[in-house]
């Protein structure tokens, strides 16, 4: 699974803020637009120019964020914004989220609905490590149909015999939310710094059905819900606790941290997207997972000439939103892990997009593009891509992958990965689910009983808690996350939120301690479907596994 566009059963992407507004068709008179917020990012230096070509537009300035360095600006012309060589790029500010509702150590107030505050401190993390040491030796109940921590080591004789990660250690994910109540997630949950970064839309533009009817007060969630279930299912990987129930994730002991940035109907946009950066940034967080792409371009190019002017603008803001996003992140020592994407396409090769724009729906259009054209957050520097592989060992045919692109592989779940003896959905990757999800999509009855073998539910003294098998890059992302946070639980010095750790040190380690997979033979590799991939590079640094498969038992013993 891929955030949203890159979805599929477990494969998801990230939606980006929609489209800059209709053009006029060719020949008609364009009719004056309505006002709307704009993100104008400016050239460094340039933010009085940017304000003054804002304001000679009939423009006025609502907001700035002198962090990432740009301007809310109240306009209805941003192409003659977009126009002064003072601003990078220019895209509209859907009304899904603003910093003000965000509390940060710069004084902004606090979020509303994020429930009462619950910290998860040292000693409540010492209690309930003793109360499941025994746990602690055999694994979760569920442990057994975990083959992707045995592939990595992540067992009771593996990583957790040596590391278990710390509750000093946060975890950030950016993703549909994380349910903070289920109880294969509660006792890691760090409610106090969780936050949500969105406003749902019950309707898209257009008045189709985007996420429903609101089921809280000003369509935002709490910080503790997941209404799509893809987040929950991330944190899970990462951070599911050994605690006697169902799974046990690669980090079991971390403090995980509730960013949304995703709708309810799976849509990330740029301005969510980066709060949650800057605000992980802000307060501490150690690492962030972030299986999604920003939409609405699977492949944002600066200057294609298939796309309008307005297009060019978008895509130019969110490559340019993104990479100072990024930036500040990892200056302040946020590690950053991204899913490569679930299309099966050569990152490095691609001549060709036909899913974008995304949003609204119907808009797409097919144009060319080249490696020039990038998707967020997974092409960008200093962000580590993950690819997915079977319980066989081979590459997913559905991720994606690159001799530039990949930089370390994981477990993702292959449903046709015929390689070992498990079958079916036993194949995906089983996690954490939201019961109020799996009861909206009918996967449990009235009862509570599971409809499909990809649903599991595990009951002990009167708690039940359920598990869904799902497959994609979006799974394997989290596995690297976890890894990440063991790692850092080592090594990291005390500081803000807890620990931290220069992120170039934490990506050294985590290829230093990969097993290393080479290219298969031959490097054209046919699937039982009929379609080919080729793998190139070389053993330590290939197109399909990147620097290897991510390895939590070597993590965990690795000198420094």
């Amino acid at each position: 699974m891929y955030a949203r566009g890159r979805l599929a059963g477990a494969i998801m992407s990230i939606t980006l803020l929609g489209g800059l507004g209709a053009a006029a068709p060719p020949g008609a008179a364009a009719a004056p637009e309505p006002a709307q917020n704009y993100l104008v990012f400016y050239k460094d230096g340039g933010s009085a120019a940017a304000q003054r070509a804002a304001e000679t537009a009939g423009g006025t300035v609502q907001a700035r964020d002198d962090k990432l360095g740009y301007l809310i600006v109240r306009a209805s012309d941003p192409e003659r914004i977009g126009a002064d060589p003072s601003v990078i790029g220019v895209t509209l500010d859907r009304p899904i989220g603003k910093i003000a509702d965000v509390p940060a150590p710069s004084g902004v107030r606090p979020a509303e609905n994020v429930g009462p505050i619950e910290h998860v401190g040292a000693a409540e993390h010492a209690r309930s490590a003793a109360k499941h040491v025994r746990s602690a030796q055999g694994g979760d109940p569920l442990s057994g149909r975990q083959w992707d921590m045995k592939m990595i080591g992540a067992t009771p004789a593996g990583s957790y015999a040596k590391a278990r990660g710390s509750h000093k250690v946060l975890v950030g994910v950016i993703d549909t939310g994380v349910d903070g109540r289920h109880p294969d997630i509660a006792p890691n949950f760090n409610r106090a710094l969780s936050r949500n970064f969105v406003v749902d839309q019950p309707t898209d533009d257009n008045g189709k059905a985007l996420d429903g009817p609101c089921e809280h007060k000003g369509c935002k969630d709490p910080a503790d819900v997941d209404d799509d279930g893809h987040g929950t299912h991330v944190a899970s990987t990462i951070g599911s606790p050994i605690n006697g129930i169902g799974v046990s994730g690669v980090a079991p002991d971390v403090s995980l941290v509730n960013l949304r940035a995703g709708t309810d109907s799976g849509f990330f946009f740029l301005k969510p997207t980066m709060d949650a950066l800057e605000y992980a940034a802000d307060v501490g967080v150690d690492v962030v997972n972030m299986s999604f792409y920003v939409d609405p371009w699977t492949f944002n190019c600066a200057s294609n000439p298939s796309d309008t002017n307005r297009e060019q603008l978008e895509q130019r803001a969110i490559l340019e939103g993104m990479r100072r996003a990024v930036k500040y992140a990892r200056a302040h020592g946020v590690t950053l892990v991204s899913a490569i994407g679930n299309e099966g396409l050569d990152l490095g090769k691609v001549k060709t997009d036909s899913s974008s724009p995304d949003f609204p729906k119907g808009v797409e259009k097919k144009r060319s593009v080249d490696n020039t054209c990038l998707n967020v957050p997974a092409e960008l520097d200093g962000v580590i891509s993950v690819s997915s592989v079977g319980p066989g060992g081979r590459k997913a045919s559905y991720s994606d992958y690159g001799v530039e692109q990949t930089d370390i592989a994981a477990p993702g779940g292959d449903m046709f990965d015929g390689g070992t003896d498990l079958k079916g959905t036993s194949r995906e990757i089983l996690a954490a689910a939201p019961e109020n999800v799996m009861r909206a999509k009918g996967l449990i009855d009235a009862a509570g009983k599971p409809k499909t073998s990809s649903v599991i539910r595990d009951c002990h003294h009167g708690t039940c808690a359920y598990y869904q098998y799902m497959e994609g890059t979006s799974m394997a992302a989290p596995h690297v996350t976890g890894v990440a946070a063991l790692i850092i639980g080592r090594f990291g010095k005390p500081g803000k939120g807890g620990l931290q750790m220069d992120p170039a040190q934490v990506e050294r380690l985590l290829y230093a301690t990969a097993t290393p997979k080479g290219c298969p033979a031959p490097r054209t590799y046919r699937y039982g479907t009929g379609e080919s991939q080729v793998c190139e590079g070389p053993t330590a640094k290939n197109g399909f596994f990147g620097h290897g498969l991510v390895d939590a038992a070597r993590a965990a013993t690795a000198a420094p």
